[in-house]
């Protein structure tokens, strides 16, 4: 099986989505709506997640982004969380494809250390990756109540979450542990000087998981812009779509379709 994108909107701009770690593309709605009518979107479903659960190609930065490219047209890509991972690495790999590049809630190192600051506490990362294994419906809601921590309504993301984490099949334990094991060992920003394409890096001020100071280095390391989005978590395009578009559209106009 191939890696299940969806093409969805009408509009003249080409926009790939990458979701997050657990999800699947189908956790855009809010967005894909707020941009249907100005984007033709790629929705991507991660190898193992959603309807790319049975896709053979592995959880890998560089594969998935080779996958995506020979799928869909020349454009900008966004990625949410652990997708960001994705979508740098194929900015980086391939700015003549990835034409402008949108890191809604990603950096180029998830995991806090003593050279990085602004990331998550690597105990906690770790922690997810063996709870899996005893208790995988628990730690999933643990980071999905995680995801939903910091929002305006966090009550309400937290059942948006719920409502659309399994809609469509489970991810195996096994990927989603390769996703935690990616989350604590990839580490782009030596390479982000040496970005080519327009960039945009979208923040939830209360985000807890990637702090938007983290974002506000990471832009100024490119040369990119830095949105930060009030009131938003870890998940700004549900509840805050209009904003996320709204940051979204001078990288549109420097990558015109």
């Amino acid at each position: 099986m191939t890696l299940h994108i969806d093409p969805l909107g009408h509009g003249p701009q080409p926009l790939v989505l990458i979701h997050g770690w657990a999800m699947h593309g189908g956790i855009f709605a809010p967005l894909i709506e707020a941009l249907a009518d100005r984007c033709t979107l790629y929705v991507v479903d991660l190898p193992g997640h959603g309807h790319s659960r049975h896709c053979g190609l592995p959880l890998e930065p560089h594969a998935i982004a080779r996958a995506i490219a020979a799928a869909t047209p020349p454009a900008p890509w966004l990625g949410w969380s652990l997708g960001g991972l994705v979508a740098l690495t194929g900015a980086l790999d391939d700015p003549t494809h990835v034409r402008g590049l949108a890191m809604l809630c990603a950096t180029p190192k998830f995991v806090r250390d003593e050279s990085w600051p602004h990331g998550s506490d690597a105990a906690l990362v770790h922690q997810l990756a063996l709870d899996l294994e005893t208790g995988y419906h628990a730690t999933i809601e643990r980071f999905l109540a995680l995801e939903a921590m910091g929002s305006a309504d966090p009550k309400a993301e937290l059942r948006r979450l719920r409502a659309e984490v399994f809609e469509r099949g489970e991810p195996g334990l096994r990927v989603l542990q390769e996703g935690i094991g990616l989350l604590e060992r990839s580490d782009l920003r030596d390479r982000l000087a040496r970005l080519q394409v327009p960039s945009v890096w979208i923040a939830g001020r209360r985000d807890r998981l990637v702090p938007p100071t983290a974002m506000a280095w990471s832009a100024a390391q490119c040369g990119g812009r830095f949105v930060e989005v009030p009131h938003a978590g870890h998940a700004p395009f549900i509840g805050h779509a209009d904003a996320v578009t709204a940051a979204l559209e001078p990288l549109f106009t420097e990558t015109p379709a």
